[in-house]
């Protein structure tokens, strides 16, 4: 059994990374990153993939790269969600405002409401509004 994770290379990617580990350490099973188009990471998502790597293995936690081939990014971790060995599916997601709540046509909600298996939506930590 495994933990997949949705990353980008951003705040949000970065905090369901870290869940990410989180869930498979307490989970005891491994991590696949389901990361950028295969050949197209930024030098920033190959230093993330590659701290995650290091984090995963310091918690006892086999990580592992699963690039994606070039499908849309929600295709990708809803398929992924439907493999046998992918328990929990973990994403980020951002803070919207009220209008963009309305037109939550995100891959998250993709995600969210197409998926195959449970998953957890995480965001950064975030401040007050202003």
């Amino acid at each position: 059994m495994s933990v997949a994770v949705g990353y980008v290379a951003s705040q949000e990617g970065r905090a369901a990374l870290s869940a990410a580990i989180g869930e498979a350490a307490l989970r005891k099973t491994a991590l696949q990153i389901m990361g950028p188009v295969a050949g197209e990471a930024s030098a920033e998502a190959e230093s993330d993939i590659r701290h995650a790597i290091a984090a995963a293995a310091a918690a006892g936690v086999r990580a592992s790269l699963r690039p994606n081939e070039g499908t849309d990014a929600a295709d990708f971790m809803i398929d992924a969600s439907y493999e046998e060995d992918v328990e929990l599916i973990v994403i980020g997601v951002r803070r919207r405002s009220p209008v963009g709540k309305l037109f939550l046509g995100s891959t998250a909600q993709r995600v969210i409401l197409e998926a195959g298996c449970p998953v957890t939506a995480v965001k950064p930590e975030v401040g007050p509004r202003t």
